[in-house]
């Protein structure tokens, strides 16, 4: 509808009966619906009497006769029978029983269902549910509508799982002889087909080959081409029933002339059951019987008979890996063959060919194509394993380009999914599939990129690692395109309205800080993130991007990078004009205490969190106030004594000062909880430390990851000091080449001395650097997160002096074995950490630095 503007309105005779169309939609709009109101006579007979019970209203609203209380009176049936079951099978389901035979459609299918949930849930034991519920769907089986038909046949499937043996035979068994009979309509021996399966699964073998096998014959050879299929479609259970001897006499001669009927239906459905029954064949079977039919199905379905296309094609990795053991080389490479003219069916285009009907024709045929080679992507896994992974290159990875590339979305969509799959099967060769990665991360579809960031992290992991084969690239730096294409495709999620893909997206990118470098990650990633947190207008994609923050900081290796984030954290989120941004810093801080130490959040983020109880919007302080228990629980007493006086500072202020009801009640809520754990840590504070590991572990990583840094840092300028020594050599030696010998030789017995020992010294350097930057990187990643404690308690003392002693430079001069003790985690780190505060942790990096001046002067005056 056209906006009313009246300011500047136009009376031509055009424009003057668009306002009259728009006047008249307004009239519609606010005219009164009086047809669904009722009259008083309709509403006096429609009440009912508050004070009668369950049992009686439901009885008064099933005789009343209308549909709509019946059929509320049968949906609440289950609860009935929870309530008084006595009376309800006594009173209540006769008069449903009665009703139904003149119900209609709607309560004929709430009834089945109630039926079904009675039976689940056990309200009465299953004899009595027999004696009572099973005559009621056995005599609405045969409804009319085929819909209300299949609901009480589902019911009965269901019914007949739980039904004891003799039930079964005399209550369903027996009948259904008569049922299959020809006589009998088509309705009823489709259901006796469906029965006969079910039925197969309940007795021995000896009781199915005598009293099932001759009504399953009878139905195999009915004169109707569904009941034939339909019968079909069940031997399988049949034959799991009656076992691998009956199936091979009396099954398998079945389906072979049921594969040749004339139906294309009943064909496709013994082409099916036969593939669904290969590990019942034995090996002289498979080859003399079902291998020739199957050759048989390929030959027609491109010839005469394209119905079976799509089935084949969807069982094709099923059945060329259940006959592997019989196939010649010649009939390998055949099957392959068709698998590869199946995967490209349909994207051949055919010349000189302009006739109507033949573009009708292909038209008609399109969809059928691709659903072939969507089916072609399912079975993609199935065919690298019967053609070995090892020569993928050189038979599938064609196949692999064109399927990933293809036209429709159906069969990208399905190559996203099994990529996982085919990452796994290749191994070792996961790298020659990264091209295609990149592809699928890059596709113009979301359907697309959502179903491939599902298995994102273990992909990105294999590709990494190369399988199996963990070699010294442990980044993926064999895959140049790979971050631009993940920051394509995270734009492209943030720019689209389905932000759900959006959040998974953000959620699955926290796995790269095992994946790329940690600089990659804060000049690519990183800023993004706070990007989407400060800018995104929906919740849970703020919270993704807050929690994935998190853990790029969590995993950052440079302390300067690791200041800059927390100071954009404060400032723009906690000390931001948006309310909103404050809200989401306070949920920022609850990822933080969940991912870091409980010292690094007490060091960053606990007085900024504590500056929001001033804050002027009541949802802030509210939300801060529930926060408080949590923000309570990362205190260390004594050492954080200071701070906790500010918190208790905080609360005595929100309850004097705070003027919202709501706050107020939550603050005096908070309070008590506070005051409860505090009294619990001021008892049981031992207790706690000592079960407190998991933080400990934080901290020691926290500690690493700083350690290594200074370790870096020193290693960068022994390398460049090593450099100006090794010119400066250079140069005197060109110098002094021009002396004489004496002086030359007294040159020679100098400088090579020293140097040979300034140099071996830096050797040693270097290699222990290297083995602490492999211990941190395996000490940061999760799979490596529990180190068991050394059990040489001797050795221990060497690493648990202090928190300020591990910056300096002594720990560069430890000997081989104690470096080694301390790589594969002792339990002097264990007593280091618990006997160790925050501050000091965050401050080694200070010491560490005055350590290496100290170092260095001394080297000056040698």
């Amino acid at each position: 509808m056209r906006p009313l503007t009246f300011s500047k309105m136009d009376f031509s005779q055009s424009n003057v009966f668009g306002y009259i169309e728009d006047l008249q939609e307004l009239t519609i709009i606010e005219r009164p619906v009086r047809r669904s109101l009722k009259t008083p006579e309709e509403i006096e007979r429609l009440t009912v009497d508050e004070e009668l019970s369950d049992i009686e209203r439901a009885l008064y609203l099933l005789s009343s006769g209308h549909d709509i209380q019946g059929t509320s009176v049968v949906a609440n049936l289950p609860v009935l029978m929870r309530q008084n079951p006595a009376e309800t099978l006594r009173r209540v389901l006769p008069k449903i029983r009665e009703v139904l035979h003149v119900a209609g459609v709607e309560m004929q299918l709430t009834a089945a269902v109630s039926f079904l949930t009675v039976l689940q849930e056990e309200s009465v034991s299953i004899h009595t549910y027999s004696h009572s519920f099973l005559h009621i769907i056995l005599q609405n089986l045969e409804h009319r509508d085929a819909g209300v038909s299949n609901a009480w046949l589902e019911t009965l499937l269901a019914v007949i799982e739980a039904l004891p043996k003799e039930t079964v035979r005399h209550e369903i068994l027996n009948p259904l002889v008569s049922k299959a009979q020809l006589s009998q309509t088509l309705q009823s021996r489709l259901v006796s087909c469906k029965i006969m399966g079910k039925v197969a699964n309940k007795f021995e073998a000896h009781t199915i080959k005598r009293e099932v096998l001759p009504l399953v014959k009878s139905l195999c050879q009915d004169v109707e081409y569904e009941v034939r299929t339909c019968m079909c479609r069940q031997l399988e259970q049949v034959a799991r029933g009656i076992g691998t001897e009956l199936t091979k006499t009396v099954v398998l001669p079945e389906l072979v002339e049921l594969a040749r009927d004339e139906g294309s239906s009943v064909r496709l459905a013994a082409f099916e059951t036969l593939v669904n029954l290969l590990d019942m064949f034995d090996a002289d079977d498979r080859s003399q019987t079902v291998l020739p039919l199957v050759k048989s199905f390929c030959e027609k379905s491109f010839k005469a008979d394209e119905s079976i296309l799509v089935s084949l094609s969807f069982h094709l990795g099923k059945l060329c890996n259940g006959l592997y053991g019989i196939f010649t080389p010649e009939q390998h490479l055949r099957f392959l063959e068709f698998y590869k003219k199946l995967s490209t069916l349909g994207l051949q285009q055919e010349n000189g060919h302009n006739d109507n009907q033949l573009q009708l024709q292909t038209l008609e045929q399109e969809k059928k194509y691709i659903s072939v080679r969507k089916n072609c992507a399912y079975n993609f896994p199935a065919m690298i394993v019967f053609v070995d992974p090892k020569n993928f290159h050189l038979e599938l990875y064609s196949i692999f380009f064109c399927l990933c590339h293809d036209p429709e979305v159906p069969v990208r969509y399905t190559m996203a999914i099994s990529f996982f799959e085919v990452a796994k099967l290749l191994n070792s060769d996961v790298y020659t599939i990264h091209k295609e990665l990149v592809t699928l991360l890059q596709d113009e579809s979301l359907e697309v990129l959502d179903a491939l960031v599902g298995h994102l992290p273990e992909i990105l992991e294999l590709m990494a690692n190369r399988g199996e084969n963990n070699g010294s690239e442990s980044k993926l730096l064999s895959i140049p395109d790979l971050i631009p294409a993940l920051t394509t495709a995270e734009q492209r999620a943030a720019t689209s309205l389905k932000w759900r893909t959006h959040e998974k997206l953000l959620q699955k990118y926290a796995c790269l800080p095992h994946i790329i470098s940690s600089d990659q990650i804060y000049y690519r990633f990183l800023h993004r993130m706070l990007t989407i947190i400060l800018t995104n207008n929906v919740l849970p994609v703020q919270k993704a991007a807050a929690r994935t923050l998190c853990i790029y900081l969590r995993y950052n290796r440079k302390q300067e990078q690791r200041h800059e984030v927390i100071q954009k954290l404060i400032e723009q989120l906690g000390q931001g004009k948006s309310y909103w941004n404050r809200l989401r810093f306070l949920d920022t801080c609850e990822f933080i205490m969940e991912l870091f130490s409980k010292s690094f959040f007490c060091k960053y983020f606990f007085l900024p969190v504590l500056e929001l109880t001033h804050d002027p919007v009541a949802n802030v302080r509210m939300k801060l106030c529930y926060l408080l228990p949590k923000v309570k629980s990362t205190l260390k007493i004594p050492t954080d004594k200071h701070l906790l006086q500010q918190l208790e500072l905080c609360i005595r202020k929100l309850l004097c000062q705070e003027k919202d009801k709501d706050v107020l009640t939550i603050v005096k809520r908070v309070s008590i909880s506070l005051f409860q754990q505090c009294f619990v840590l001021g008892v049981f504070q031992k207790r706690f430390y000592e079960n407190d590991l998991l933080d400990q572990e934080k901290e020691r990583q926290e500690h690493l990851l700083l350690e290594m840094e200074q370790l870096e840092k020193e290693k960068q300028q022994t390398e460049k000091r090593s450099t100006n020594i090794n010119d400066k050599m250079f140069e005197k030696k060109r110098r002094d080449s021009k002396a004489s010998s004496v002086l030359a030789k007294s040159i020679n017995l100098s400088v090579p001395g020293s140097s040979s020992g300034t140099l071996t010294g830096k050797e040693e350097k270097k290699s222990k650097l290297v083995r602490s930057q492999s211990f941190s990187t395996q000490a940061l990643h999760p799979k490596y997160s529990n180190i068991d404690k050394c059990p040489n308690k001797s050795s221990a003392p060497r690493y648990t002096s202090s928190v300020s002693g591990i910056g300096k430079s002594c720990m560069l001069s430890f000997s081989d074995d104690s470096f080694r003790t301390h790589s594969t985690g002792s339990s002097g780190n264990a007593a280091f950490l618990s006997s160790s505060s925050s501050h000091n942790l965050f401050n080694s990096a200070d010491q560490k630095n005055n350590g290496n001046k100290e170092s260095q002067s001394r080297r000056m005056s040698m």
